[in-house]
């Protein structure tokens, strides 16, 4: 039964995904007057569907994705039949720049809606908790706050003269300090004031170990199942478990426990945790991908305040978040791009993907929807990287058009595209095999 539920979340999570994204291109060509020859979830071989007026609606057999063939497009089909006769006015090709760029940005822009709705929704449904506190529990090694100078006990007082009671008004005020500004931090440092200042650059700059800021009262987790078969597993830990130490080292910070296992692939760890008060020890063994299968995540046992949003207010509220989970991802991207992080450790495929869609689900219908929000923004940055076979391949055809004044080859199009699915499916077999291996 676990088996057929994760398959089902894993086909629901996709299936609304690609759908909203395609309903992009689809509603945009519409609007542009194009016509649209066939709506497809799933890629060729054709499975089922219907043909209503001009445009076949179907479900193809192949799971990865979907697509919408626009008339007059050179697109993944390698159709150019239609370029022998003269463009028509329903053709993609006979539209301006501006309409064509429309078109292929509109699916983007769909999952990014479709992201900033969930997110408006979770605000309003749940709120928002603000952690009553602005004191430094703990600063990661190397990380933006480790390199402006702050330390663990540190009480924050002010933002660029902003005072500052809880942590998220905190962080907020820091990410809202541009990059070419100077930030100066008020900070309250074993019964004496004093202040900080630094630039803005080092809270932007790609490629770090981020903030690095962990509040005082946090602990370290265990959020889900762990997963079957893994060290962690045999190991006993289970959902909620503190983390204390690991070969004696404490632990107050998510960065830490990933580093010392990874550290320690192949080698006995012995790990000390707390469960409902009682303190258990144990020994696992990495495995040699510096795994252990539990997945987790910070708690603050601090005081707390809760606020709650109107309709209206959780607009803001959710396109803030959004855009702070946009910029997180494409950190992440560019440190795989820049090699500061494992490619193969940090990308899932189709069966993580099922996996964390299965457990997602199994803690509430927000947190699914949460999930799919994340996998949305994903899903759009991806799309819009200039890589042919991918919107933003397209895309940059468009821009060299607009700017030489003339349409780049066809045979380079094609050779392009067809290099660029050749890549993609060679990266989907990567990812897939690379799922098996860590399943």
């Amino acid at each position: 039964m676990q088996f057929l539920k994760t398959v089902l979340d894993f086909v629901v999570t996709l299936g609304v995904l690609v759908f909203v994204h395609e309903l992009g291109h689809f509603l945009a060509a519409k609007l542009c007057g194009m016509r649209v020859d066939r709506f497809s979830i799933g890629f060729p071989p054709r499975a089922f569907g219907r043909k209503f007026g001009e445009t076949d609606y179907c479900v193809s057999w192949l799971p990865i994705g979907g697509y919408v063939k626009i008339a007059g497009m050179v697109d993944e089909s390698m159709d150019v039949e239609f370029l022998n006769k003269p463009p028509e006015p329903w053709e993609f090709r006979s539209k301006p720049i501006w309409q064509r760029m429309i078109v292929l940005s509109a699916g983007v822009v769909m999952n990014l809606l479709l992201a900033l709705v969930i997110f408006w929704a979770v605000h309003y449904f749940t709120g928002k908790t603000l952690r009553e506190t602005t004191e430094v529990g703990y600063v990661t090694e190397e990380s933006a706050a480790a390199r402006a100078g702050l330390k663990e006990g540190d009480r924050i007082l002010s933002v660029n003269d902003r005072p500052v009671i809880a942590w998220e008004p905190m962080l907020d005020a820091l990410f809202d300090v541009p990059a070419q500004g100077d930030v100066s931090l008020a900070v309250r440092r074993g019964g004496r004031d004093t202040s900080l200042i630094f630039s803005g650059r080092i809270l932007h700059e790609p490629g770090r170990a981020g903030l690095g800021l962990v509040p005082a009262n946090t602990e370290i987790i265990v959020v889900g199942p762990p997963e079957p078969g893994k060290p962690g597993e045999r190991l006993g830990l289970k959902m909620q478990d503190v983390f204390l130490s690991i070969n004696g080292i404490p632990i107050r910070d998510l960065q830490k426990v990933l580093q010392i296992v990874k550290q320690n692939a192949g080698r006995e760890i012995t790990i000390e945790w707390r469960r409902e008060g009682e303190r258990m020890s144990g020994t696992a063994v990495p495995t040699q991908d510096g795994h252990i299968g539990i997945p987790i995540g910070e708690s603050y046992t601090g005081p707390r305040t809760h606020l709650e949003y109107t309709l209206l207010g959780a607009l803001p509220a959710g396109a803030k978040y959004m855009v702070y989970v946009t910029v997180s991802f494409a950190d992440q991207m560019w440190q795989l791009v820049t090699g500061k992080v494992s490619f193969a450790q940090s990308v899932g495929g189709p069966i993580k993907i099922a996996q964390l869609a299965s457990q997602s689900s199994d803690l509430g219908l927000l947190t699914y929807l949460s999930f799919m929000a994340l996998l949305s923004i994903n899903l759009a940055i991806i799309n819009i990287l200039p890589f042919p076979a991918l919107d933003g391949g397209h895309l940059s055809f468009l821009v060299y058009e607009a700017v030489f004044r003339r349409e780049v080859p066809l045979g380079v199009k094609l050779g392009l595209q067809k290099v660029g699915i050749v890549v993609l499916l060679a990266f989907m077999a990567f990812v897939v095999i690379n799922d098996i291996i860590h399943f």
